[in-house]
């Protein structure tokens, strides 16, 4: 059973105002409730790139509602899932993603794709899922280490 101090909930709507203010909100949360600093950008970043999806793709040409954020410790883990009311993703999964390449002009990278690859390199798992009309993603880190070799990520991948 999860104990109120394990548990951070946050509900804004999806506008890219209040996404950025509940973003900061969240991490300073998360960080209140002993998220490990060495992590704490690893979780901000996929954060941040899953929750400016919903705000640019889920709600693109509709009223926006809200996106709704809960994160639960659990031994070792941080569980965060992410529902909103939007579309659903283009054949109900995540795309892969895209690493960036480093020799093209940062003008000429292409829109999308690469946020996507930085939400699996960042997380241990990535799972979604449409139910009753929501998009549920959820993302898992672990918090054991900050080494990334031991968690099972390639951060060189993403910096070469």
């Amino acid at each position: 059973m999860w104990r109120d101090q394990d548990r951070v909930e946050l509900s804004f709507p999806a506008v890219e105002v209040a996404a950025s203010a509940g973003l900061a909100n969240l991490s300073a949360q998360l960080a209140a409730r002993g998220l490990p600093q060495e992590r704490a950008g690893d979780v901000k970043i996929a954060l941040a790139e899953a929750i400016n999806n919903v705000v640019e793709h889920a709600y693109a040409g509709m009223e926006p509602a809200l996106v709704q954020v809960e994160c639960r410790f659990g031994p070792n883990r941080l569980d965060i899932l992410i529902s909103d009311t939007g579309r659903p993703l283009p054949g109900a999964r995540p795309p892969d993603g895209e690493p960036a390449s480093v020799d093209t002009p940062l003008q000429d990278l292409p829109e999308g794709g690469f946020g996507w690859f930085l939400i699996r390199q960042l997380a241990k798992d990535v799972r979604y899922e449409r139910r009753d009309g929501s998009n549920r993603l959820h993302l898992r880190f672990d918090l054991r280490c900050a080494d990334a070799t031991a968690l099972g990520h390639n951060k060189a991948q993403i910096r070469s």
